[in-house]
């Protein structure tokens, strides 16, 4: 199964948080992961800031930058295109509620042709089951 993680997913294999354990059930089931290239600086982002305010030490933030280092370059990094920008805005003009972020992660998900949209945020997953994306809540 083509699995597509947004950032908000994809994070819970880095750092221990609630949703670890069915990121880690979901990807056991999947073919193969994808996720934009987006979630890349967005869970560097994350990890940086738990390191500043010491929730993280240097040295486990350096082991969760390698493995997500490691987990993208197995998986498709599906890049911002213009198909994945148009997406995102039928998405953002559907569903009023999504950021404009959310909406490329779903547009993404979309243009590679995901057959299953994780993340842990419930509008960005109904906007993209109103899209026709299988979705699943971490």
């Amino acid at each position: 199964m083509r699995t597509y993680l947004d950032a908000s997913a994809l994070a819970g294999r880095y750092v221990r948080e609630r949703n670890t354990g069915r990121v880690e059930e979901i990807l056991h089931d999947s073919s193969s992961l994808g996720t934009s290239v987006l979630s890349i600086p967005e869970i560097l982002s994350a990890l940086c800031r738990r390191r500043r305010e010491g929730v993280l030490s240097p040295e486990i933030y350096e082991r969760a930058k390698d493995a997500l280092m490691e987990d993208v370059a197995d998986a498709f990094i599906v890049p911002v295109s213009p198909e994945v920008v148009k997406r995102a805005a039928e998405l953002l003009e559907e569903a009023h509620e999504l950021s404009a972020v959310d909406a490329l992660h779903v547009g993404s998900a979309l243009e590679w042709g995901a057959q299953l949209f994780v993340s842990a945020d419930a509008r960005q997953l109904a906007a993209a089951s109103r899209f026709g994306l299988p979705t699943s809540r971490v």
